[in-house]
């Protein structure tokens, strides 16, 4: 696809500084861009790379002041990093499109299929499902009976989708998610074994999530596991039975939160952080990387940090002691060492 100066600047609501006719047919970063490239620059630290690049368009902030020529056409847009974003998602879209049923795939003959549906070959639609419209459903993607779909969401190769999990508008599941796998309950025996406990719950995803690779959402063993408005989940994530995470809050690759656990709203949660099960975490809050959860957190809008998780602060004091201990304990025996010796001078 090719595209000129001039019709990017009118998508962007920018205008043209420099040929508006030159054309485009790729994007790069403004250091490796070539001839046919769109770049963009945002941060100062890079403005040195607009008087030397080989792109033939670079997108910029309304009031960058050049400090030499350039021979690169500009675009001028309000903010240059949301512009470019912005055209990031209009590319992904475009390259993405695709349409119609492709063969091999199963639909059950109960399923209540929208408009505009995209169903990639090898993929199946168990009994009573319903899907809305302009949903697409990559190839070799499992949906069990009674599930739920919403309108423009977007499922990626490999998904399972196990029965009865209802999935809301424009959410976005990445390959190899499972929504609904069983919850991890087993009951102890008196003779050491475990009995497992059926897990008879679903998942609900509402509007506009978005779920990374491999993440695994449990179905509760009765309610719902739920997934509130604007949550978005890294790579490789667990969440475990009946947890309920609030709406907007992100979470990092490899996070893993136990049962019944409830997120609060805006809550971000680094990479590696464990959360044990049937606490709370309040709105707000800011958990460092590898923190380790072991208690609720009731004040809304703090930072925590490591494990087990203390006020962020409080732990960055900790670990600057952390780091003298071998040079105190090295001191101590020096002064054991002394001690002996005035106890045997005074013997």
């Amino acid at each position: 696809m090719q595209f000129t100066a001039n019709q990017i600047a009118t998508l962007l609501n920018g205008y043209v500084e420099g040929n508006p006719d030159v054309l485009v047919n790729q994007l790069a970063k403004i250091e490796e861009g070539e001839e046919g490239a769109l770049a963009f620059l945002s941060n100062p630290k890079y403005e040195h790379f607009l008087y030397e690049t080989k792109a033939s368009v670079v997108i910029v902030n309304q009031d960058l002041q050049l400090i030499k020529p350039v021979e690169v056409s500009l675009i001028r847009v309000k903010d240059a990093y949301s512009a470019f974003s912005e055209l990031l998602r209009i590319y992904d879209q475009l390259r993405n499109e695709r349409s119609g049923i492709e063969e091999p795939s199963f639909i059950h003959e109960s399923a209540r299929i929208g408009q505009e549906l995209y169903l990639g070959a090898f993929s199946y639609i168990g009994r009573d499902v319903v899907i809305g419209n302009k949903v697409k459903i990559y190839p070799q993607v499992y949906i069990g009976d009674g599930v739920a779909i919403g309108d423009n969401t977007v499922i990626y190769p490999g998904v399972r989708i196990y029965h009865d999990s209802k999935i809301g508008d424009s959410v976005v599941l990445h390959s190899g998610v499972i929504v609904g796998s069983d919850g991890f309950g087993f009951a102890p025996q008196k003779d050491g074994t475990y009995r497992k406990v059926p897990q008879i719950g679903n998942v609900v995803i509402e509007d506009q999530v978005e779920i990374g690779a491999n993440t695994v959402i449990d179905r509760a063993t009765l309610g719902s596991t739920t997934i509130r408005t604007g949550v978005k989940l890294d790579n490789l994530i667990q969440i475990a039975h009946n947890v309920e995470i609030g709406a907007n809050t992100v979470a990092a690759a490899q996070t893993g939160i136990s049962g019944s656990t409830k997120i609060g709203e805006n809550v971000v949660l680094g990479g590696q952080v464990g959360v044990v099960g049937h606490i709370q975490v309040a709105t707000g809050s800011q958990i460092q990387a590898q923190s380790g959860v072991n208690r609720s957190i009731d004040q809304e809008n703090k930072k925590w940090g490591g494990s087990p998780a203390m006020p962020y602060s409080r732990n960055l004091r900790s670990q600057v002691i952390y780091s003298k201990l071998p040079a105190l304990e090295q001191r101590i025996a020096e002064l054991e060492a002394r001690l002996k010796e005035l106890y045997n001078e005074t013997r």
